[in-house]
């Protein structure tokens, strides 16, 4: 019997079963609210309170003298992450699906050479793909348009 009641005060806590708390609730309910900082992190924050001025300038000291950690930090903070480039690269003309096989064929040789890096490689076939799936439904649409027009006109020239 006294399992039972053990069974029946761990649901009551938010638990399933197997004591585990429910999907969606919380094993300390009045924790720390969302948006409050580690008290580590908020402790920092006030050491370094009115320090960013100097801080910067010792960062660039450092990396102007040489030290390769501070001027990829400084070089980060001026340039940011590199996303994405113009690509250069001799495509022959899409017209068709038959088409695709020779862009696709440049993609993977300009990346195999060193050309384009991977990622771009990847963008640039997922370009194509997306070229593919454009011209069938534009061939479906052409599919569409023939046979309503085949309909009507055998409606008009049956015998009614």
């Amino acid at each position: 019997m006294p399992d039972v009641d053990l069974k029946d005060q761990v649901e009551q806590v938010g638990r399933d079963r197997r004591g585990r708390f429910r999907k969606g609730r919380s094993g300390n309910p009045v924790g720390r609210p969302r948006g409050i900082p580690n008290p580590t992190t908020r402790a920092a924050a006030l050491l370094l309170d009115g320090e960013a001025e100097g801080l910067t300038r010792k960062a660039v000291e450092l990396a102007l003298a040489g030290d390769a950690a501070a001027l990829r930090l400084c070089l980060d903070r001026v340039l940011g992450p590199r996303r994405g480039r113009p690509v250069a690269l001799a495509l022959p003309p899409i017209d068709s699906a038959a088409d695709l096989v020779g862009a696709m064929a440049a993609v993977a040789a300009a990346a195999g050479s060193g050309a384009i890096t991977p990622d771009e490689a990847l963008a640039l076939s997922q370009m194509a793909d997306a070229f593919a799936r454009s011209l069938a439904a534009r061939e479906e649409e052409r599919r569409r348009q023939r046979h309503a027009e085949f309909y009507a006109k055998s409606a008009k020239s049956a015998p009614g």
